[in-house]
């Protein structure tokens, strides 16, 4: 391996992130499965220790190594998001690992695993992560911080402090601007603006982002984790008993959870929790998170992450400077395993400036993954109201990057055709000034941003066939949509889900359904009062469930087929304890 083809970071005192980016000396062949190998070398080796040494549980049955498939069409897509670890269901990554250890013929073959968002919760942890964190910390020596404007100066504090678990939205510094940044009331509860009803362990310090990291993408870290109860109230320590429950069945499955993620090609993108909930969700959110130091450290950490732990790996290219600057910071600890301030809060703003998280691969069909995070359409009527997910000047660059295609595969982290009656109720709250509340992002809440969207599927040159692939709501559907009074209009579908390690709650799902229904049949009047009634929108039935209902609920991935056309031939949901469901279409929609 030359050395241009890797990047050695070093993160702590004993540990180092490799980025390899190698460029095969001749084109890899197609729709064949090719295998790689990776050799560790050292202090104490004789000899490189390869991946079934070091690494066996990436190995599929009866493999000296792991591989992968290049595939001259993307004709199987898994998909999905929301990988919340202590949630009590299954890892949907799990049955990504049996799909590929069963599929023996070549259009069994997955082509892609596409991470749709939150694939961390950095806003969202349970009390045996924290303390699994804090101790892969510890082992490896992961560097440290000194922080800004809170009541703690130094990030090793947050260990000794009393509201190290289950209180760290409490930690926020006691000031007057700090009064706007915990203005968020939810049954008569304060908490601060950029973090969830969750988020009494929300990551703070890069060192605990990039343990996070380690933690759900790879088993071997977990052998650095002792046992231990860290909190002495008795309702805390029975949430943290249940929480360390949902968490050993994780970490039992890890292993085949990296084995499919080592054995497919795959590509993510965020959404808001892999840095914060709500983020960016209002130009007034964005002044206040911004505008604060401490917010500022805790966003940027997060972003950082994302940087070195996903983003970098969809398009190396894109990212050179961000890493060169990287290297900057952590050779700047110059041994005191700390991070130069200066050094870090400039990389920060780089992030918060940077132009390219989103990305398009050359495959056949064109994949166009979206960024619907940090090009957001502010609000014109009033700060505080959603901003659009994506502006005028990303949406038009959209549009040049598409048009022209006869198809094209769309990853849009929020479904821009979501449930009516949820998108109508996020819209009242947002009426009486409350998006935070219900977490009001969708792409018909602001009027510019629907708009453009809208138009860019009326255009003479959009793809014929227009898959649209997302995550984020925590239960699946799938819809066929048309332009109304255009026979000649594109074919779209639009496909949800969600999530990898989540699910809605139940009993509340099966209302919504129910609801949505009724209130928006396809004779209803209130259709007319929605920003997409130019169009034509046709659930699909999921199979399992009772006549009529669409919305699917259950932890897994989503399965879709295309055809040579980039058309959909099978929209399946795998659950992840087996099973799952097919959206057909109703006989009277063919």
């Amino acid at each position: 391996m030359a050395d241009s083809e890797v990047v050695q970071l070093r993160i702590g005192t004993r540990a180092w992130l490799n980025l390899l980016n190698i460029t095969p000396d001749v084109a890899l062949p197609r729709d064949a499965r090719l295998e790689y190998d990776l050799g560790l070398t050292g202090d104490g080796f004789d000899a490189p220790r390869w991946i079934r040494e070091w690494a066996p549980h990436l190995c599929p049955e009866g493999r000296e190594r792991p591989g992968f498939t290049l595939k001259s069409n993307l004709d199987r897509i898994l998909h999905g998001s929301c990988r919340r670890p202590h949630h009590p269901s299954r890892d949907g990554l799990v049955r990504v690992d049996e799909e590929l250890q069963k599929a023996e013929q070549l259009e069994d073959v997955p082509s892609l695993l596409l991470m749709t968002g939150d694939q961390v919760y950095a806003d969202d942890v349970a009390g045996p992560m924290l303390h699994a964190i804090q101790c892969v910390i510890h082992q490896l020596g992961l560097y440290q911080e000194a922080l800004e404007g809170a009541s703690l100066n130094h990030s090793r504090e947050l260990t000794s402090v009393a509201n190290a678990y289950y209180h760290r939205d409490e930690l926020l510094p006691e000031s007057e601007f700090n009064e706007d940044l915990t203005e968020r009331f939810f049954g008569g509860v304060r908490k601060p603006v950029f973090t969830t009803a969750n988020a009494g362990n929300h990551l703070i310090s890069f060192a605990e982002v990039m343990a996070m990291y380690l933690l759900v993408w790879s088993p071997e870290p977990w052998h650095l984790v002792t046992s231990a109860e860290p909190v002495d109230d008795p309702d805390e320590l029975a949430r943290y008993r249940k929480e360390q429950a949902a968490i050993d069945e994780f970490r039992r499955t890890l292993p085949q959870a990296a084995r499919a993620m080592a054995n497919v090609p795959v590509y993510m993108i965020f959404d808001d929790h892999d840095v914060t909930d709500d983020w960016n969700l209002s130009a007034l959110w964005e002044t206040t998170a911004y505008e604060h130091p401490f917010s500022r450290r805790i966003i940027g950490n997060a972003l950082l992450g994302y940087l070195l732990c996903q983003g970098w790996g969809n398009q190396p290219g894109n990212f050179g400077e961000l890493i060169k600057h990287c290297q900057k910071l952590f050779e700047s600890s110059n041994g005191q395993h700390e991070l130069d301030k200066a050094i870090q809060d400039d990389l920060i703003d780089q992030l918060f400036h940077f132009q390219h998280w989103h990305y398009s691969l050359p495959t056949s069909p064109r994949l166009v993954v979206l960024d619907t995070r940090t090009h957001r359409w502010r609000s014109e009527i009033r700060r505080s109201h959603p901003s659009g997910l994506m502006d005028w000047e990303s949406l038009t660059d959209f549009q040049h990057e598409i048009m022209g295609e006869d198809a094209v595969v769309v990853v849009s982290p929020a479904p821009m055709f979501g449930v009516k009656l949820i998108e109508m109720i996020q819209r009242v709250f947002t009426f009486f000034g409350k998006p935070l509340l219900v977490d009001a992002e969708n792409w018909m809440a602001h009027r510019g941003a629907a708009s453009v969207l809208l138009n860019i599927f009326g255009h003479p040159r959009t793809p014929r066939h227009f898959v649209i692939l997302s995550g984020d709501v925590h239960y699946s559907f799938a819809y066929d949509v048309r332009l109304r009074h255009k026979q000649n209009g594109p074919r779209v579908w639009q496909i949800t889900s969600s999530g990898i390690k989540n699910e809605f709650p139940n009993a509340l799902l099966e209302w919504l359904d129910r609801l949505n229904r009724w209130l928006f049949a396809p004779w209803s009047p209130l259709n007319w009062f929605t920003k997409r009634r130019r169009m034509w929108i046709a659930p699909r039935l999921p199979e399992g469930r009772e006549a009529g209902e669409r919305l699917w609920n259950g932890a897994g991935i989503g399965d879709v087929r295309l055809d040579d056309e980039g058309a959909p031939t099978a929209i399946r949901q795998l659950d992840a304890g087996g099973g799952g469901t097919i959206f057909q279409r109703r006989a009277k929609d063919d």
